[in-house]
């Protein structure tokens, strides 16, 4: 009883140093964000004016969803596009963040700057600094040299040729070699991934593998009984921030159509559709998709 007590007080006591931890998003949240949700919401279902004194809604009902659905020829192909790229992506960049997070958590000499060295495509995937790459003349003229050197066909160009003409899973193939293109998007993407799993793989006592290791345990087998379900949580944290950083690339179309339709269009009715329409879809992913991986993770109460 006195045990139960005491975990019972220690879950409280953790959960109350959680909440204090996310107070001041909460705050932030409320103090910001509350409002312009609710009115992106209305404006949805409202066809909106611009005039000097400001915004003018005359409510319509779900106009602006009908013509985001059935009447743009674009914006579902979009949505199916990007959902699709988006599920493999971030498939990639865990499994790519997971097992460069394995190899940085080995002992070797240089290991700090290594891994100094892998955090960099966060800071190379900030607004500006991605903004300049995109844009930089001299990086673009390079990559046009490498591409004429190759007869405008890279070497993974040639194996998708070979191997998909030949008609044998040609679809999960081509899906993978979209993978392999995007490798260094990919790499972009995966550093704050690279960290979560470090800083999991860290509180790993060495004394569990030494343990095993003495029982007779492989590397392998140590990886699937030990490090796994220790930091099993992780991959659904990561998976749900990198579902949520996909959303909010500067490349993505979606996003790229609604603020087109918002800012240049001026249609902020229907522009509100589409940004609900496309967060209802990805946070029902999201939810469907946590419940699933819930299954397997594992909590060491």
């Amino acid at each position: 009883m006195a045990r139960k007590k005491k975990r019972q007080g220690l879950a409280k006591r953790k959960a109350i140093s959680g909440y204090i931890f996310i107070s001041p998003f909460i705050i932030g949240f409320l103090a910001f964000m509350v409002k312009p949700l609710l009115q992106s919401l209305y404006m949805s279902f409202c066809k909106v004016t611009v005039q000097l004194g400001g915004f003018v809604t005359d409510f319509t009902g779900i106009t602006n969803y009908n013509d985001a659905l059935f009447v743009d020829i674009s914006f579902n192909r979009q949505l199916v596009d990007e959902i699709t790229r988006m599920a493999y992506n971030s498939l990639a960049i865990i499994v790519f963040s997971f097992f460069v997070s394995l190899i940085l958590n080995q002992d070797f000499k240089g290991r700090g700057l290594v891994r100094a060295i892998f955090f960099l495509p966060v800071i190379l995937s900030s607004g500006v600094i991605i903004n300049i790459e995109t844009n930089n003349n001299l990086l673009s003229s390079i990559a046009d040299s490498i591409e004429g050197s190759l007869g405008g066909v890279s070497i993974t160009g040639y194996l998708e040729t070979i191997l998909v003409t030949t008609g044998v899973a040609s679809k999960p193939l081509q899906t993978l070699f979209n993978v392999v293109d995007g490798i260094y998007d990919v790499a972009l993407a995966s550093g704050i991934q690279i960290i979560i799993f470090l800083s999991g793989l860290q509180t790993i006592p060495k004394s569990s593998y030494e343990a095993a290791a003495i029982e007779g345990c492989t590397a392998w087998e140590s990886l699937w009984k030990i490090t796994f379900p220790t930091i099993s949580p992780l991959f659904l944290v990561c998976w749900v921030y990198t579902i949520v950083d996909f959303c909010m690339r500067s490349d993505n179309a979606v996003m790229t159509k609604i603020q087109q339709i918002s800012i240049a269009q001026l249609n902020f009715g229907l522009s509100s559709a589409m940004s609900w329409i496309y967060f209802v879809i990805v946070m029902a992913i999201i939810g469907i998709t946590s419940f699933i991986i819930s299954k397997w993770v594992y909590y060491d109460d």
